[in-house]
C-alpha cells in the first residue's frame, strides 16, 4: 500500500504571531522539517499577505521548501498591514488542492477555520490540527480535540536559538 499524501495549509500569521505571544521565535527551516518528519507532509502551503520589502523572506520561507500563496494586503486604519488569508486557505484545501492529498494538517487556532476542519473531518482527510497557541485557541476547536497538536510542547526543538538560549 503507497503511503498517504499529506499536505500542510499553514495560517502563516496566526503561526506567527501565536508563537511570538509565547515568548520565542520560530524557526521555519526547522518547522519544515518538523512537518515532514513528523506528519510526512509533502507540500506545505503557506498563506501569507504580500509585502514587497520582504522579498528576502519570501526568497528563504521557498528555500526552505514552502510554497507560498500571497493575498495582497491593505493598511488599515491604524496603519498596520493587514491580509486576511482565511478565505485562500479554506479554498485550496477544500478545493484547489483537494483532489491531490490524502491528509491534511491544518496550522492554525483559528476558529474560523471550523468550517473546514469539519468538511476534512467528515471525508477522512483531517491528519492533525497544529495550534501555535493554545492559550489563544478558538473554543470552537474542542469538537477537533483528537486533531490537536500544541506547538508550545515543541519550543525547544522549533525555536530559533543564540548560544543555546530560545528567542
Amino acid at each position: 500500500m503507497l503511503r498517504p499524501v499529506v499536505y500542510a495549509f499553514i495560517d502563516s500569521q496566526n503561526l506567527n504571531l501565536g508563537v511570538r505571544s509565547q515568548g520565542w521565535v520560530l524557526d521555519f527551516h526547522k518547522f519544515r522539517r518538523y512537518l515532514r518528519d513528523k506528519f510526512r507532509v509533502s507540500k506545505a502551503l503557506l498563506f501569507i499577505g504580500y509585502v514587497e520589502k520582504y522579498q528576502s523572506l519570501y526568497h528563504k520561507l521557498t528555500s526552505f521548501d514552502y510554497i507560498l500563496v500571497f493575498k495582497p494586503t491593505v493598511m488599515s486604519r491604524n496603519s498596520k498591514t493587514k491580509g486576511n488569508i482565511d478565505a485562500e486557505l479554506v479554498l485550496y484545501a477544500a478545493a484547489i488542492e483537494y483532489q491531490q492529498y490524502h491528509k491534511a494538517v491544518i496550522v492554525s487556532g483559528d476558529g474560523d477555520f471550523y468550517c473546514l476542519y469539519e468538511f476534512l473531518d467528515q471525508r477522512n482527510k483531517l491528519l492533525r490540527i497544529i495550534i501555535p497557541n493554545n492559550k489563544s485557541e478558538s473554543s470552537l476547536l474542542k469538537k477537533f480535540a483528537n486533531y490537536r497538536v500544541c506547538l508550545n510542547f515543541e519550543k525547544n526543538r522549533l525555536a530559533i536559538k543564540i548560544g543555546g538560549r530560545c528567542l
